[in-house]
Parts: structure tokens; C-alpha cells; sequence
């Protein structure tokens, strides 16, 4: 890493398009942000510094994937093409699909099998500017298993360049073995798979999915007391399918985020106010499964509640390997604002992590992870669909990726086409 000055730029730094700095110099020593600001004033220790030219690009934070399952074995289209045909996602999960079906295939996997299948769906992500990941456990459902994926996504965190946050999220559906025995099956992973993986360290966070195809609100705490007992934060997938009341739970935790939430009440909303917990919005599995019941976006507006976008990259709900276009998803499909979305997938991303003081803003002192865009305005950002708009990221002061080190196809002549 050497000490760079990168400059001829407009500034984002906290991932808010209403508070831009325009023709920005940015210097790093280290790989951390040793200033930011306007060009003109760059300070003159820093004059002597080598320079990179960003060309006027618009540089933002490193983008934050808050909310994902990117270790899994298989694939389940034909479950897409199930639901196409007008089968509903709880009654393929009936019928030992959904869920069940990737732990199957999870199950079957080699950890290299895993690694393997996992990089192809992070390595698009890195190239469209996420520098920090949430990966979830949850589809092993067996101690074994559990630690085969959070080895995996540890070892995606040493091999790529991208900092990968795990959670433990062993209830995420009862495992065949234990079918009518919900109750013993959480015993199994409050006493014996949680203590076991955060002992080995794989555990950042521990997640619980509440819901009538998942886990009561009794069984979901039993999981949060466990958690409580290793000093881990919680999450939670809430009011997905159903108004459970899963985030008021989750928020007398002091959850670091509820996600999905289609279904949130007012009084939800209110105890994520008042505990800080994260509304972690998931357009993707909105958009995927045809969902018609849209989060209370304006509740939580009200409410002052930070609101994250994820991809929630999975292969039932989700198979998204682009948070960009969860911008777009979430404008369209949930009506939030520009500034909206570009906070949600930085410092409220961040925030939902409980990384706030890491990721999600450029600011002095903190990891130089920003990414360089191709683009006018911000607004492009959730403008374009399917559009390559990344020129540059760059993760703790080095650039990890080039757009145009690796153009998908050289241009022909323009004379070729004279014909």
C-alpha cells in the first residue's frame, strides 16, 4: 500500500447524494483515509504525494451487502418455475422443497465444492463496488454442516478482497430429522451448535427466522437468551409472510436489525425506534416471489428508523448477485428516494452490521473502501438496469478492481460497420 493522493473527482462520503463535494482530493496512507475535501484545499504535506486520476468520476463509500446467503449447494429454478405456475412459496416449502431442498444440496457439498460455487456469486458483487458482506449459515442445519459454511465464508473473506461479516442462522428452518420437533430442534441449536461455532470463532451475529414456516416467537427468544450467553448481537427475518410480532421481540434485544418486513406493524416500527434496530428492506425477494404486500415505508419514515437495502442473495427468494440493481428494485417497487437507497447500501448497510464505525462513509481515520462510478449524476446509480457503471473499487487504499483491465469485448472499428 503506498501513499496515494487521488483526485480530479466529485465526492460522496457518506453515501448521501444531498452532501457532495465537487472536484474532491482524497489522500491515503496506509490504506486509511488520511484527508478528504475539496482539490483546492489540499493540505501541503500531501503535495509531494504520487497522484491517481479519477478522470471526474463520482466516488462513494464501499458498498455494504448487509443481508445475504451466498453459501449454499445447487440451485432452485425449478421451485421459480413452480411458483410461475401458481404453487405458493409455503406450499413448495410443504412439500420438502424451498428451504429444505438447499440443505440437501448444502449437505452434499464439499467445503471446495462450496468455496467454489460461492466465489462466482461474491466475485460480481466485488466488481460492482461491495467492499464489506454479511453472509449467513442456516442451510446445514446439523453442527457439521453449520461449520462447513461459516468456514467457507471465512475463507472467501482471506481469499477476496472484501471484508465478510458471518451469522450463525441454525434456525432457519427445522431440518428433516427433526420434523415434529421444533422445541428440541432449537435445543440443538442453543445448547450445542451455537456454543460449539462461536468457540471456534465462525460466529459474528446470530439470526432466527420468525415466522409460521419458521420458528414462534418463544423459540426465537430461547435463540436470542443463547446468544445473549456469548455476548453475540442478534437479527432477525420478521413479519416476511405474517404479522408475528417478531421485531418487537427482536427489538427489546437491542436486534441490529429486523429484515424483510412486509408485514410490520406501527408498534414494530416504534420499538425499532426506540432500540435502534435497522429496517433491513429486501426488494429482491419482494420482487421474486410476488409479493403485493409492501413494507410501511412511510411508518418508517415517520418514525425516523434507518432504513438498509440488501440483495438478500439466496436460491429460492433471491438469486441476485447485484446490490446495484436492488437500487433500482427499491425505488420502483418501494418508492424510496435516490438518497434513500445510496444510504441504505452504505452507512445504514453499516449500521445493520453493527460496522457503522468501519464501513459505509469515508471519513479520516477510517479503511480507504470506495468505489469510482461511471457516471453523471448519482442518480444513475438506481437509474440503470443491467448497465456496468463500476470504473473503480478500491478496498483499503489498493484497487481490487479495473473495469477497463478487463473489457468483456473490444470494440470494433467504426469503419466495420460502414457497409
Amino acid at each position: 500500500m503506498n501513499d496515494t493522493v487521488w483526485q480530479h473527482f466529485h465526492l460522496c462520503p457518506q453515501g448521501d447524494p444531498d452532501h457532495t463535494i465537487r472536484d474532491a482530493a482524497l489522500a491515503v496512507r496506509d490504506g486509511k483515509v488520511a484527508w478528504l475535501g475539496a482539490a483546492r484545499d489540499l493540505p501541503a504535506e500531501f503535495a509531494a504525494w504520487p497522484r491517481e486520476n479519477l478522470g471526474g468520476a463520482w466516488v462513494t463509500p464501499g458498498l455494504v451487502d448487509c443481508h445475504t446467503h451466498l453459501v449454499y449447494g445447487g440451485q432452485r429454478a425449478d421451485e421459480f418455475a413452480m411458483r410461475l405456475a401458481g404453487v405458493s412459496y409455503e406450499a413448495i416449502a410443504k412439500r420438502g422443497g424451498g428451504i429444505v431442498s438447499t440443505v440437501r444440496a448444502t449437505r452434499a457439498a464439499s467445503e471446495a465444492e462450496l468455496l467454489r460455487a460461492s466465489a462466482a456469486r461474491l466475485e460480481p458483487l466485488i466488481a460492482e463496488g461491495v467492499t464489506a458482506i454479511e453472509i449467513k449459515s442456516g442451510y446445514g442445519l446439523d453442527l457439521d454442516s453449520e461449520r462447513k459454511m461459516l468456514r467457507v465464508a471465512r475463507e472467501l473473506g482471506r481469499r477476496y478482497p472484501v471484508s465478510v461479516y458471518t451469522t450463525f442462522l441454525g434456525a432457519h428452518a427445522l431440518p428433516p430429522e427433526f420434523a415434529n420437533r421444533a422445541d428440541d430442534y432449537i435445543g440443538e441449536v442453543c445448547d450445542r451448535m451455537l456454543p460449539a461455532l462461536a468457540d471456534e470463532g465462525l460466529v459474528d451475529a446470530v439470526d432466527v427466522f420468525c415466522e409460521r414456516i419458521g420458528f414462534t416467537l418463544a423459540q426465537s427468544e430461547r435463540v436470542f437468551e443463547a446468544a445473549a450467553r456469548r455476548n453475540l448481537p442478534v437479527k432477525m427475518h420478521a413479519e416476511q409472510l405474517s404479522n408475528s410480532g417478531g421485531t418487537a421481540l427482536a427489538a427489546r434485544y437491542r436486534a441490529l436489525s429486523a429484515d424483510h418486513l412486509e408485514f410490520l406493524d406501527e408498534a414494530g416500527v416504534a420499538a425499532m425506534k426506540e432500540a435502534g434496530t435497522v429496517a433491513v428492506l429486501l426488494p429482491g425477494a419482494y420482487y421474486f416471489i410476488r409479493e403485493t404486500q409492501l413494507p410501511p415505508i412511510d411508518l418508517l419514515r415517520r418514525y425516523d428508523v434507518p432504513m438498509a437495502i440488501s440483495t438478500d442473495s439466496n436460491p429460492g427468494t433471491s438469486p441476485s448477485t447485484s446490490l446495484v440493481a436492488m437500487l433500482n428494485l427499491a425505488c420502483t417497487l418501494f418508492r424510496l428516494t435516490v438518497p434513500e437507497v445510496l444510504k441504505g447500501v452504505t452507512q445504514h448497510a453499516a449500521r445493520a452490521l453493527g460496522q457503522h464505525e468501519r464501513h459505509g462513509e469515508l471519513a479520516v481515520g477510517r479503511e480507504a473502501d470506495f468505489v469510482a462510478w461511471s457516471v453523471d449524476t448519482l442518480a444513475e446509480l438506481a437509474y440503470w438496469i443491467g448497465r456496468p457503471l463500476t470504473q473503480r473499487v478500491v478496498r483499503a487504499g489498493d484497487t481490487v478492481y479495473l473495469r477497463d483491465a478487463h473489457p468483456i469485448l473490444e470494440p470494433a472499428p467504426l469503419h466495420a460497420f460502414d457497409r
